[in-house]
């Protein structure tokens, strides 16, 4: 790949921030509007790069950790004003839908948002688990290319509903099955050089620190941010192992109340990690879960972007990504089950979540999501209201 952060500095950072923040305040409608958008202006209208750069950069994020949107704005700033620029792009894109979910989620705790407006999230958890649903069609159409792939994905959906298996152990066995799968013979020839017991030392120090709750909701933000392979959607089965059934910071219900509101914001979807940080632990729980899930997505970028294009066009390293993406779709699998087995909770809820997944699938305009939320809230309202009368 050709090397355009070696690009002169050209844009001072105030107007990289102010840029970047347009496109935050913008980023309706998912992240193939918003990565649209930010290529329309910066490749197509300003030619920062050229399109076979943006595709293989691209291709790069959406392989490794972090919302690929939020890591393209940080690459361009990157590119335009060195590393500042690419903290200021990327804290201007996520800058709107952090401080308006960190709003909701406050009204959602203090004012009992949640019971003054029950007519609304009656529909608009409906919607929710008609866009997860489209969004695990959508990335199992991406990543899962072959039979072993989609046996692995079975598999992980199986272990996590059947079995409970951790979140981590699933994702790691995954990634190392299709590993074997493809080199097989590689391994068996170098099976005797595998050492696991420094990996192992590390992991039981690192289960024994205890921490204050505030380090905690970082900690699993961190994590959460280090494992969404393939797009923010991946992000939902993590936090939503860590935190409705590990931690149980959260009940079924406001997980799936917090990805309702985050879905009519504009912002990377990501951002519903501020709502449950907050639910957690305030507000400084919300601080801590954002800057955990978002800091992959600032420092990967920013400080090795070379090492994740030779990480992602790597062909000894690829098998692993790929069978860790394909145990992903499980576990995204298992977590649908879940949504929608809180958000759908009669016909009309069940009527309204098929439609929001016919009219997903079948349009993909900009605001055709919010258009969705807004648009089965509406109606879930007005039954509930009509139910009353």
């Amino acid at each position: 790949m050709r090397e355009d952060l070696a690009k002169p500095r050209s844009d001072p950072p105030g107007a990289i921030f102010v840029r970047f923040l347009k496109f935050g305040a913008l980023a309706w409608g998912g992240p193939a509007a918003q990565i649209a958008m930010i290529k329309s202006e910066c490749v197509d209208e300003e030619g920062w790069v050229d399109e076979e750069t943006f595709k293989k950069t691209l291709a790069v994020y959406q392989v490794l950790p972090g919302p690929e949107a939020h890591e393209l704005c940080v690459y361009f700033g990157r590119i335009r004003g060195g590393k500042l620029g690419g903290f200021l792009a990327g804290l201007g894109f996520m800058l709107p839908g952090f401080l308006l979910m960190l709003v909701l989620s406050i009204l959602y705790v203090e004012a009992d948002l949640a019971r003054h407006l029950d007519e609304l999230f009656y529909g608009l958890k409906a919607a929710v688990g008609a866009i997860v649903a489209r969004a695990l069609v959508r990335l199992s159409r991406s990543f899962i290319a072959d039979v072993p792939l989609a046996l692995l994905a079975a598999a992980a959906f199986a272990l996590t509903v059947l079995a409970s298996a951790s979140f981590a152990l699933v994702l790691l066995g995954a990634g190392l099955a299709y590993e074997l799968w493809t080199n097989g013979s590689r391994w068996a020839r170098g099976a005797q050089s595998v050492a696991l017991g420094p990996a192992a030392m590390m992991a039981v120090a690192a289960g024994a620190v205890t921490l204050s709750l505030t380090a905690q909701i970082f900690w699993e933000g961190l994590k959460a941010g280090l494992v969404t392979f393939g797009g923010a959607f991946t992000v939902i089965p993590y936090l939503h192992d860590a935190t409705v059934e590990g931690q149980r910071w959260l009940s079924e219900g406001e997980f799936v109340d917090g990805l309702a509101m985050s879905g009519v914001l504009p912002a990377p979807l990501i951002i519903f990690s501020t709502f449950v940080g907050y639910l957690a632990g305030g507000l400084a729980g919300g601080l801590a879960m954002t800057v955990g899930i978002f800091l992959p997505a600032f420092v990967l970028p920013i400080f090795f972007h070379r090492w994740l294009v030779a990480v992602a066009h790597n062909p000894r390293i690829r098998p692993f990504l790929l069978g860790v993406a394909a145990g992903v779709i499980g576990l995204i699998a298992a977590v649908t089950v879940d949504i929608l087995d809180a958000s759908v909770v009669d016909v009309p809820t069940a009527m309204l979540a098929v439609a929001a997944f016919l009219a997903l699938n079948r349009w993909h305009g900009k605001l055709v999501v919010v258009a969705v939320v807004l648009g089965c809230g509406a109606i879930g309202a007005v039954l509930q209201m009509a139910a009353l009368v």
